[in-house]
């Protein structure tokens, strides 16, 4: 018996692709995933960038695990060994990675949101 998370395989497959997502491609999304080794930052084995883009490029979304983050400021900013993180507009927020096929799902609940919200 195996712990090997399968929807890492789903992810890998979105390396590189590039798809219109509200109907006018006017908004895209990208993916870069790439396997890396074992480490403190990135537990996990990959090293991933799951973007949504507007019109004119500017990020709208990001999922990724490229740098680290510290979150808040003064005596109460908190920081964390592993990368795993979120951009929404200019916030950025700690994303607790549970598997690939959860940060799958959870990207794209969050591009469904934003659509949403600019089409109000």
């Amino acid at each position: 018996m195996t712990d090997r998370d399968h929807s890492l395989d789903a992810l890998f497959s979105l390396d590189g692709e590039r798809f219109a997502v509200d109907g006018s491609e006017t908004c895209w999304v990208k993916f870069e995933v790439k396997e890396c080794d074992v480490m403190p930052e990135r537990p996990h084995g990959l090293k991933y960038s799951l973007t949504l883009h507007a019109e004119d490029g500017t990020r709208l979304l990001g999922f990724d695990n490229a740098h680290g983050i510290t979150e808040g400021s003064g005596p109460g900013a908190r920081t964390r060994i592993e990368y795993d993180h979120k951009h929404k507009g200019e916030r950025v927020r700690f994303y607790d990675y549970e598997d690939a096929g959860k940060l799958i799902e959870d990207f794209w609940a969050e591009v469904e949101t934003i659509l949403q919200e600019r089409s109000n």
